[in-house]
């Protein structure tokens, strides 16, 4: 199986749907990264899709990307430096928790748009979604076989 035959097309568009829906409680950009496996500590790969996908170019080093291995039921959730500077140890832990528990009764689609909406709450606390806001990280999905 492909990474990007995770979600069908029409789940997809839910998960793009709700990371738009997150975005507006918030100032901070949120990114999904979906990747058939990786071995050892998710993180890794995860800094690197984070690198690859410009997340370090926003403004207010403000962006988060939930990193997905699906055949190796890993996940992973890593905020810019922003983020990191201001929030508690184990800030994403509660929201890992809500993905992996939806992934376990197989509802991946419904996990990720959970985690979504727990991170745009989350995020709204210290980065408010301010009137000027501009959208500055892509809403789409990236995938292992595009990045």
């Amino acid at each position: 199986m492909k990474a990007r035959d995770f979600l069908t097309k029409e789940e997809q568009q839910q998960v793009v749907n709700a990371i738009q829906s997150a975005e507006k409680a918030t100032s901070g950009e949120i990114r999904i990264h979906i990747e058939k496996k990786c071995s050892g500590d998710p993180k890794e790969p995860a800094l690197k899709a984070f690198h690859k996908l410009g997340m370090t170019a926003t403004e207010a080093r403000n962006g988060v990307l939930i990193y997905v291995a699906v055949e190796s039921h890993k996940l992973a959730i890593l905020g810019d430096k922003g983020i990191n500077d201001v929030v508690p140890q184990g800030f994403w832990e509660d929201v890992i928790a809500a993905i992996k528990g939806e992934f376990a009764a197989g509802n991946f689609c419904a996990g990720l748009c959970k985690g979504l909406e727990m991170v745009g709450e989350k995020l709204k606390a210290y980065f408010p979604y301010q009137s000027d806001d501009v959208n500055e990280l892509s809403d789409e999905i990236s995938f292992e076989d595009e990045k």
